[in-house]
């Protein structure tokens, strides 16, 4: 077997153990005769994998009883515009956003088509390399929508906005599970599966039971979060095998300590890389120190040519997708739940070799 580091930002690495389940069970699932790519969602073998998904989502991230969790199909991009539609109210459109990345600024565009939407701050200014500190929220909007880990430009919120009475809504797709949070401060967590939970393909949307509503009338059935409560996710055909691969992750994730623990690991990673860049008179990060992701580390070299030829050799010694997203350049390392320890010191021993190659 010949495995490599992938340091994709979506799709990413999957735990080896979970991929052998997945592939032991692949052809006959537990004796059934057939695949869960084959299975009806409607048989007796799916309704115990959805309903086990859910449940370990509940248990593993602490969601309160009054929250409802769905699992809906078109990743995160989709819930920018499933957020406007069921939060705003027909006599009351007003929203506000707060932009600190590419994906923060797309859901902030969709949602201007449906309303009042106001930015309530935005961290363009300096090229995204920070969070801002300070908010002009309004009091009467239905809602304050954040991106609490912006993947392409390597920045976290590491406290969260005060929102007064007015719902948090926070795409965490880069960073659920990866940390402990406390779901009873926001209105509604969603996150697409492809970094930490699962094979693109399912969506996790997490909502306050008073927020769940008929929403806007121009909201179409398939997007109303209602829909899906009501039908325990199984409205229409669901995506069955990213939520059975979802399901044997949460599972791996609950038998080695839950999301405490994993936690613990991906501070100690995420420091192990930044302090070697920090420490580095080669290899910089520009985003602001205490606003750094865990899970998405992006450096340079001295220059964008060194930078092309890290990639190419990289690649070639078993680091892949470890391209800067295009609208930073450079480099980015993605290191996921997923990511072994030994992903990081290989890494960085790769690092150390190429610069002494070419200082």
């Amino acid at each position: 077997m010949n495995r490599i580091y992938n340091y994709s930002a979506g799709p990413s690495m999957l735990p080896l153990e979970v991929l052998e389940e997945a592939q032991k069970d692949f052809v006959d699932y537990q004796g059934c005769g057939m695949s869960v790519c084959e299975m009806s969602h409607r048989s007796k073998q799916y309704d115990a994998i959805n309903n086990e998904c859910l449940a370990l989502i509940r248990e593993l991230m602490n969601v309160p009883d009054n929250y409802s969790i769905i699992l809906v199909q078109g990743g995160g991009s989709t819930q920018f515009e499933a957020v406007p539609l069921n939060l705003l109210k027909e006599d009351n459109l007003k929203a506000d956003y707060i932009v600190t990345g590419n994906f923060a600024k797309k859901a902030y565009k969709e949602a201007m088509k449906y309303g009042d939407i106001h930015l309530a701050a935005s961290s363009e200014d300096k090229t995204f390399t920070y969070i801002p500190k300070e908010f002009d929220l309004r009091p009467d909007a239905n809602y304050v929508h954040i991106c609490q880990n912006n993947t392409i430009f390597g920045t976290r919120y590491t406290k969260l906005p005060d929102t007064k009475n007015v719902p948090l809504v926070a795409d965490i797709s880069s960073l659920i599970l990866s940390e402990e949070i406390d779901v009873s401060k926001y209105g509604v967590l969603y996150a697409g599966a492809q970094k930490n939970v699962a094979p693109a393909g399912v969506t996790i949307v997490i909502v306050r039971n008073d927020l769940i509503s008929d929403g806007l009338k121009i909201c179409p059935t398939m997007l109303k979060w209602k829909t899906q409560v009501e039908a325990d996710s199984l409205y229409n055909t669901p995506p069955c095998f990213s939520i059975y691969m979802a399901m044997l992750n949460l599972r791996h994730l609950k038998k080695n300590g839950g999301v405490k623990e994993q936690q613990k690991f991906n501070e100690y990673k995420a420091k192990l890389l930044y302090d070697f860049i920090d420490n580095s008179d080669f290899y910089a990060n520009k985003v602001n120190k205490e606003d750094r992701s865990m899970m998405n580390v992006p450096f340079v070299s001295p220059n964008p040519d060194l930078d092309a030829e890290f990639v190419k050799e990289a690649a070639a010694n078993g680091f892949v997708s470890i391209k800067g997203h295009r609208l930073v350049g450079g480099m980015r390392a993605s290191i996921y739940n997923a990511m072994p320890l030994s992903g990081i010191t290989d890494l960085i021993e790769f690092m150390k070799k190429f610069e002494l190659a070419h200082k």
